[in-house]
């Protein structure tokens, strides 16, 4: 799909939506269809769920209530990390999920989410929607009997829970660490034991001793999971996920039943997704952090060793999965590109800009304390 044709429906989406919603919904051509939605996620996570849950609000609202699509939490229609089969194969019509979870099949599935070093939240938006990401992901997916959509954003993660402080690189040697996606092989690189839990088995597997440490998503997430309780170092960035994003997966012969204007709805849901989460995540993980940390949990950043390492080695492991995966490497050679020119454009005003306002605020902060 073409990268205008889709701001162009998903624009006239959002204008339905937003002023004349029951116009289509009173239609007698529209017709009345109901959808099932398998998430990955569990019900108490109101951002990563609500984002499922945004989108079938929606939808019926848009359509006045003739096209519904009820969401199903992890575990009740299949396991959070398998959606994108019951996807494929038709069990269900469409599923909100993450598509690094199926990195096993095809390490390409990770430019969907996220790969270490890769894109901030914007960024990624841009590159699916400005810079051909969307018609790569598209082309891919395809193979998959899948239509994909962008729909959610969490934003730059932390880098997670660690029941011992990471002090230096050989703080990682034998570490069992709960992690997805192509994060999960730089670290086995440099000696953790990645282990690919849902998010919903992970607090008892740190709890019992079964991983070492774990990262999810951001403070107000992890503080939900609990994971405060049973490992007191917090560590960031999660520079596998600069800008981690959700997809909705849709089943193509669903996707191709669908009236051209029920496309739209759900185009329009899905980017509103997008954006609803981020500003979810951006608002609520400042008071969350600001509770871990009065609780007792320690936050600090990776060490340097430890990020240089890191970039090395996924700098490594993409020349030689896009030298054995013409897939890969279809992908990642207009990624790799976009990324460059991102970087260098957001060092300049946004970078300035982030990096004086980081500084007065603590200088301000710490003028406040003296004077207290």
């Amino acid at each position: 799909m073409k990268r205008r044709s889709f701001l162009k429906k998903a624009a006239a989406g959002l204008a339905v939506g937003g002023v004349a919603a029951p116009a289509i919904g009173q239609s007698t051509s529209s017709p009345t269809i109901s959808w099932r939605m398998a998430a990955s996620w569990p019900k108490a996570l109101d951002t990563l769920f609500g984002g499922a849950e945004h989108i079938g609000k929606r939808v019926s609202e848009m359509s006045g209530g003739k096209f519904t699509i009820k969401v199903f939490a992890a575990g009740e229609i299949v396991g959070g990390l398998q959606v994108l089969d019951a996807v494929q194969a038709g069990t269900v019509e469409c599923g909100h999920t993450a598509g690094y979870y199926y990195f096993g099949k095809d390490q390409t599935f990770a430019f969907s989410t996220a790969i270490p070093f890769g894109l901030n939240a914007r960024q990624k938006a841009a590159w699916y929607y400005h810079g051909g990401g969307l018609e790569l992901m598209r082309e891919f997916f395809k193979g998959y009997n899948i239509v994909n959509h962008l729909a959610g954003s969490t934003g730059c993660q932390m880098g997670g829970w660690f029941r011992k402080p990471i002090k230096s690189l050989a703080d990682l040697k034998g570490l069992k660490f709960r992690i997805g996606g192509t994060g999960g092989q730089v670290l086995s690189k440099l000696g953790v034991v990645p282990q690919q839990i849902a998010g919903g088995d992970i607090y008892p597997s740190l709890e019992k001793g079964t991983i070492d440490g774990a990262e999810w998503v951001g403070p107000y997430d992890d503080e939900k999971l609990g994971f405060y309780k049973v490992a007191k170092h917090y560590y960031y960035p999660g520079w596998w996920e600069g800008g981690a994003s959700t997809e909705l997966l849709v089943n193509d012969k669903a996707w191709a039943s669908l009236p051209k204007e029920y496309q739209a709805m759900v185009e329009a849901a899905c980017a509103e997704a997008y954006t609803d989460m981020l500003a979810k995540y951006d608002a609520r993980n400042p008071a969350a952090l600001k509770r871990l940390i009065a609780g007792g949990v320690t936050i600090s950043p990776f060490p340097n060793d430890v990020m240089a390492a890191s970039y090395k080695v996924a700098e490594e492991l993409y020349a030689d999965f896009a030298a054995k995966s013409p897939k890969f490497k279809k992908v990642y050679d207009s990624w790799h590109a976009f990324r460059s020119d991102q970087i260098q454009w957001f060092s300049i005003a946004e970078g300035r800009f982030d990096s004086f306002m980081t500084a007065a605020q603590r200088s301000a902060q710490r003028g406040g304390k003296k004077k207290g």
